[in-house]
């Protein structure tokens, strides 16, 4: 991918065909001397290796510029153009001035030596102070690397531009120019931890980088080819899909095309790091890509931390939905019930003595609606008092209605009333003396007994659950493996995202071996439940069972 070179360990020059070990020594001498900026030196190399720019963004004093010079010195023969833009800058003063004699020819040119068309890289201070007479020619220049000298559009050697501004772009004017800088980083100034290396410095150094570690625009191609041919894998698919929804809910603005910047950037992150496909922890750049403001920068970092680990096709989020469904479908099942039936087929009843019968109705003793009070039947030869006669009750069920104790006592038996009768209680004990009536008999119902072949089904679809939780958890075993190897040796990553990775899988190792239990239970439950015509279902699974 890109030439050999010779690079010096001590005093002793050393010979390396490793191209990812290039890089990184390179990256080295760049930093030579800067304090917490390491970052954006590799920000700027990777933009540079990808085609793409960098916008630096934060207060004045903060090293912007010196990022865009160390930037130059890692390209041969790399020609510089450094500008501040106000809102009074004229076109030649970014262009070039045009050419007199060109104007005698009626010729509307520009001499743009030493101006930006013939820089290879270039710092533009306060960018977003471009006027619209600078604008459309600056947009060109970013995306086509082009420039429209007069009638002729010719071909720049433009490799990169890192902008800079103290503050945020206003006005709907600039942002395609805002857009065009794929790469954003918001620079602070140096933190307390790191004051007293700072003011160790003496005077502003230029490091020494050699001519022969020093990339050229070949290299830059062949990094560019090699990385057309990465694979994005389905999980950074998906991870991108689901980053995509993320962003609209927030009302952070990506356009299709930074999208696609965004998949390149990816894949010549995993080229220079000697990698044919793109992996999850190359995503970290995304921070770097997709916000507006500063602030959108943490979310987008928290929302990749978060999915660390998570970002196949089988996440977690997705297996946990399918698990509850089965444990829904299995308690469902469990708490399903049918009516009993006997050996005939026929769905049986409560008898009125307890047991189980095929009759529909039964007879039971009447008490009093709306009370408890029980009704009995009038004693034989018993009167009752009507309209200053007794007259004998001819009906002993009163219509139906029964008598109750109190409306017994009214009768006359044998010339005395029943309330003064020896026989009362004897009679009242008699239960053939209780009115009966018809009632419904209630079913006896039972837990559901299921077909075979519908636990059977249940039981094949829980195994390939069980099978896909497996596979996640043997892939999240290898990216925690992996981890702190690969964070560590990445070109672009920075070390302390170690910690952060480390707490999100472990959380979701956590998460996967819950599922892993809980499926196996709601396995288990779907070979317990009663099936037609057989007993309880065993309790050892089948072969191939988990």
């Amino acid at each position: 991918m890109l030439n050999e070179i010779t690079r010096s360990e001590g005093s002793v020059p050393v010979e390396t065909t490793d191209p990812v070990e290039r890089l990184r020594q390179l990256c080295a001498a760049l930093l030579a001397g800067l304090v917490e900026r390491d970052l954006s030196i590799r920000l700027a190399l990777l933009a540079t290796l990808s085609g793409e720019h960098l916008l630096l963004i934060g207060p004045p004093g903060t090293a912007k510029s010196l990022v865009a010079r160390r930037l130059r010195l890692a390209f041969s023969g790399a020609t510089f153009f450094e500008r501040l833009l106000t809102r009074f800058t004229v076109p030649e003063e970014i262009f070039g001035p045009l050419s007199i004699k060109g104007l005698e020819e009626d010729r509307y040119e520009r001499i743009t030596r030493s101006y930006l068309p013939t820089a290879s890289v270039a710092f533009l201070d306060e960018i977003f102070k471009a006027n619209s007479a600078i604008l459309n020619a600056l947009l060109t220049i970013l995306n086509e690397r082009e420039f429209d000298n007069g009638a002729t559009r010719v071909r720049t050697p433009l490799l990169a531009v890192v902008g800079a501004s103290n503050e945020l772009p206003q006005g709907e004017e600039l942002d395609a120019l805002y857009d065009r800088f794929l790469l954003r980083l918001h620079i602070d100034p140096v933190s307390k931890s790191a004051f007293r290396e700072l003011l160790g410095l003496r005077g502003e150094s230029t490091p020494k980088v050699p001519a022969t570690w020093k990339l050229t625009t070949d290299d830059l191609s062949s990094v560019q080819e090699v990385a057309e041919s990465v694979e994005l894998p389905p999980d950074v698919v998906t991870l991108l899909c689901e980053l995509r929804d993320w962003c609209a809910a927030e009302k952070i603005r990506v356009s299709d095309r930074r999208w696609r910047k965004v998949v390149k950037l990816l894949q010549v992150s995993a080229a220079t790091n000697g990698r044919a496909r793109v992996s999850v922890w190359d995503c970290w750049l995304l921070q770097h890509c997709l916000w507006d403001a500063p602030e959108q920068r943490k979310k987008v970092y928290d929302w990749y931390a978060a999915r660390v680990g998570t970002s196949t096709a089988l996440d977690p989020a997705r297996l946990t939905r399918v698990v509850v469904a089965w444990e829904g479908k299995l308690k469902s099942d469990r708490e399903s019930q049918s009516q009993m039936r006997d050996a005939k087929g026929q769905p049986l009843y409560k008898g009125t003595d307890g047991k189980p019968t095929p009759d529909t109705k039964g007879r039971v003793y009447a008490v009093r609606t709306g009370g408890n009070e029980p009704l009995y039947l009038a004693p034989a030869n018993s009167k009752r008092q009507q309209n200053h006669s007794w007259l004998e009750v001819t009906d002993r069920t009163n219509g139906g209605k029964g008598f109750t104790v109190a409306e017994l006592d009214t009768l006359v038996v044998d010339r005395y009333h029943f309330a003064q009768s020896g026989d009362r209680a004897a009679y009242l004990a008699e239960a053939s003396n209780r009115l009966l009536i018809d009632t419904d008999l209630a079913p006896i119902v039972e837990p559901t007994r299921q077909k075979q072949a519908y636990i059977d089904v249940c039981l094949r679809e829980l195994d390939t659950v069980l099978n896909d939780v497996g596979q996640y958890q043997a892939r999240l075993q290898a990216h925690v493996e992996s981890m702190e190897q690969e964070i560590r040796s990445h070109l672009w990553v920075t070390d302390d995202f170690v910690e952060s990775a480390a707490q999100t899988l472990q959380r979701t190792r956590s998460e996967v071996k819950t599922l892993l239990l809980r499926a196996t239970a709601a396995r288990k439950g779907f070979e317990l439940l009663p099936r037609e015509n057989s007993d309880p279902a065993p309790t050892s699974a089948p072969a191939g069972a988990r």
